[in-house]
């Protein structure tokens, strides 16, 4: 089981330079969870390919389907003080410290290619790069 943050999640679902990684890093762990943050945030990165036409609209509602169904029922609300608290004894933004609450509060990795995340937190995350440092 992993919390996995929306660069993870796009990286599966965007072809890309980290698809193969995430790919294999579904096929170790298929328990993805992320705070229901992550709908807004996935959005926000498929609106801009699809305003810069590198995806059509049909593809981008089936991937945020896809996505939607691989986080069927491994979507969590986070509580405000949890949030504020990892703000206040870090420099990451309240959106990235909804993903480290729910990874602390399930007690697995948050799986990122944020550096500052994996700087700020490093006993509760993992990059992708340690998974598969050969892809």
């Amino acid at each position: 089981m992993i919390v996995a943050d929306t660069n993870i999640i796009s990286y599966l679902y965007i072809s890309g330079d980290r698809s193969l990684q995430a790919e294999h890093l579904l096929s170790v762990d298929s328990d993805w969870n992320a705070p229901i943050l992550w709908r807004s945030e996935f959005r926000s990165v498929l609106s801009q390919y699809l305003r810069k036409d590198l995806l059509a609209i049909e593809d981008v509602l089936l991937i945020i389907q896809q996505a939607e169904i691989l986080l069927t029922d491994s979507e969590y609300e986070v509580t405000s003080a949890h949030i504020m608290q990892l703000v206040k004894s870090s420099n990451c933004s309240s959106y990235d410290c909804e993903f480290i609450a729910l990874a602390q509060h399930l007690d697995v990795p948050l799986v990122t290619t944020d550096k500052k995340i994996l700087r700020e937190f490093p006993n509760i995350t993992k990059s992708l790069d340690s998974f598969f440092p050969n892809i």
